[in-house]
């Protein structure tokens, strides 16, 4: 008896394109070397991390990684750019929760929801201060990247800000400044100190960017 008609065809995805084998092994395999990289991140040093050490901790050969990367810098760039995206996916979803009487409690929220990301995620401290290329770094500076960008529409929806050009490059500053004094906090030696230097952050850029 011949088999029923389509019994083994897999339903179209919601976009209508069915991924294909090929597809989804090379999906798979990228997530593999995401998170046997962020493992090595989290555990050692950056600069005993090789692109062969990465390969091995994804039972993958080193042909097989390059297939999908060049080098250690291009996986680095990549995590970091998902966690970024994931940290203003999450601070979205909180939006409608949350409730902010001016500019400065918003950004302090922004601030604190930040440090929380990264005190949670041990693979992205390692690398979010100085480990991400310049090309990379240069992108996720604009001011409708990541946070910033969170910012930016609260200022322009939320308090009326209209003068694009100025609110853009003071936000490029604050990014700037902002990075430096997190790394900062990151580098101190306990829990109080850090959240000491935050506290300065927040006072420093509220008063920059939201002036009495």
């Amino acid at each position: 008896m011949s088999k029923q008609k389509g019994a083994n065809v897999r339903p179209p995805s919601k976009t209508g394109v069915r991924p294909s084998p090929v597809q989804e092994r090379s999906q798979a395999t990228v997530q593999r070397i995401f998170r046997a990289a962020s493992e090595l991140l989290a555990a050692i040093p950056i600069d005993e991390i090789t692109t062969s050490r990465i390969a091995r901790a994804a039972d993958l050969s080193i042909g097989a990684l390059y297939r999908f990367f060049p080098d250690k810098q291009s996986i680095i760039d990549a995590i970091a750019v998902r966690h970024m995206d994931e940290f203003r996916a999450e601070f979205e979803s909180r939006l409608g929760t949350l409730n902010f009487s001016d500019g400065p409690a918003f950004l302090s929220t922004v601030i604190d929801s930040f440090v929380a990301f990264l005190e949670a995620r041990p693979d992205f401290r390692a690398i979010a201060f100085g480990q991400i290329s310049a090309a990379t770094r240069q992108r996720q500076s604009d001011p409708n990247a990541s946070g910033a960008g969170l910012v930016r529409r609260f200022m322009i929806e939320s308090l009326g800000m209209n003068d694009l050009e100025t609110l853009d490059l003071k936000l490029r500053i604050a990014i700037e400044a902002g990075a430096r004094l997190f790394a900062y906090a990151f580098e101190q030696p306990n829990s109080a100190s850090r959240h000491a230097v935050v506290a300065e952050l927040k006072h420093l850029l509220s008063s920059y960017l939201f002036p009495a």
